[in-house]
């Protein structure tokens, strides 16, 4: 049977060579689509080295000389600082709080940051290296672990043990080849300060700076030096994670408590966010951007999917004859409809090799998306290539099967005095 089919083939070679060029084409095109729809999609679930899960930012706010009921700062009484304290030790033991912490620049999905280079030995970080100072339980908040498996609860013991330690990314020092977790004891500089030595405590997991920059891109070091710095006022981030089973109307129950509980001399509670509904604001242009690249590729794919589902069935159609001649000489119906979809997907098998000579061109002039530093990722074109020989080879079978089996329910007799 094989040798009868690519005799056909080879027969019919001009309508064959105008299908095999159509192929080629739509083989290119899907590729590329579902290139840019796994490098997104890739990026977009890549690991985030957080958990912002039920965690919320609450902002405060400080009377005045002008409000009511402000009570004056004197020497030797109760400091700004001492009331924010106050406050987060209060958060702190709120029933259904789970952690709270204080940071400067520090939460997720925040634009406001702070960023100093960093040096061990020879080695010197580029880019935006973001600086996170906070107290302690900052990990405890948003979860973060060590690059070896710590939990947040070790990572914290490590900046306890010494106020000089630091918590760095794991990726800070890519570029050489070295990840920090091979370089955890030794002396650091900050700023360019080689006056003044940290060393490092532990390696973080990276840490994304959202959900649309990959984790290799994304670089920090971590302080916990916000209560003996001095930073500590009002405009602090007082971040809050409260436990999933005590996580619903957080927000109003709180508030509705914030004046009699939370109101700690001058210092008071001005507003709470959720950590969803900060991520969605601070990414909206980025989702949005992602939501329109999908609904654009499928409508791509859906227009690619009748253009070839209408040429295999037209082809199909025109064939009633062929098949009606087949059953006449005793081809049973599996085997003709197993000729019909051998013939399609030999087709595409022969283009394939083709496609995937472009595809690699393509990448190699750097003209789809990039992905971890590159666009030519071998498993991820081989992927790719294989998702879109599956998918056409799918519409090839369904531009086939329907047609034909209307086919094989007229009588052969019929069929060919039509023909």
């Amino acid at each position: 049977m094989n040798k009868k089919l690519y005799t056909q083939i080879k027969n019919e070679w001009r309508s064959n060579l105008w299908l095999l060029a159509e192929l080629l084409v739509v083989s290119v095109v899907m590729w590329y689509i579902m290139d840019n729809v796994y490098s997104n999609l890739a990026t977009y679930y890549e690991p985030r080295g957080f958990n912002a899960d039920h965690c919320y930012l609450i902002s405060m706010g400080a009377l005045n000389e002008q409000n009511e009921g402000y009570q004056p700062y004197v020497e030797g009484g109760r400091s700004q600082k001492e009331e924010v304290l106050e406050l987060l030790n209060r958060i702190q033991h709120r029933p259904g709080v789970e952690a709270a912490s204080l940071s400067q620049n520090s939460f997720p999905y925040n634009g406001s940051n702070s960023s100093s280079p960093v040096q061990c030995d020879t080695m010197r970080t580029t880019g935006f290296v973001v600086r996170r100072i906070f107290t302690p339980d900052f990990l405890r908040v948003f979860q973060y672990r060590g690059a070896n498996g710590e939990t947040p609860e070790q990572l914290i013991e490590v900046l306890q043990e010494n106020r000089h330690n630091m918590l760095l990314s794991n990726n800070l020092f890519q570029r050489y080849g070295v990840g920090v977790k091979e370089l955890v004891g030794k002396d650091i500089y900050v700023g360019g300060d080689t006056t003044r030595t940290y060393r490092i405590g532990a390696a973080l997991q990276d840490v994304r700076y959202s959900d649309f920059q990959q984790a290799r891109y994304s670089y920090c070091f971590c302080l916990s030096h916000l209560i003996t710095s001095g930073w500590i006022d009002k405009d602090a981030e007082l971040c809050v994670r409260v436990r999933p089973d005590e996580d619903h109307d957080f927000i109003n129950r709180l508030l509705a408590d914030a004046e009699r509980l939370y109101r700690v001399g001058n210092i008071y509670i001005a507003n709470v966010r959720s950590f969803d509904d900060i991520r969605y604001h601070f990414q909206k242009a980025q989702t949005d951007s992602l939501r329109n690249i999908l609904m654009g590729m499928a409508f791509l794919l859906i227009n690619i999917f009748l253009g070839l589902l209408g040429t295999f069935w037209f082809r199909t159609q025109q064939r009633r004859g062929e098949i009606a001649l087949h059953k006449v000489h005793g081809a049973t119906n599996g085997a003709v409809f197993s000729r019909l979809i051998t013939e399609g997907v030999l087709l595409l098998l022969l283009v394939t090799p083709i496609a995937v000579a472009l595809d690699i061109l393509l990448a190699h002039f750097e003209l789809n998306s990039w992905h971890n530093g590159t666009t030519l990722e071998w498993p991820r074109l081989a992927l790719c290539a294989a998702m879109t020989f599956g998918i056409i080879a799918l519409m090839i079978v369904v531009g086939i099967w329907y047609p034909a089996r209307k086919a094989m329910h007229v009588q052969p007799a019929e069929a060919l005095h039509a023909e």
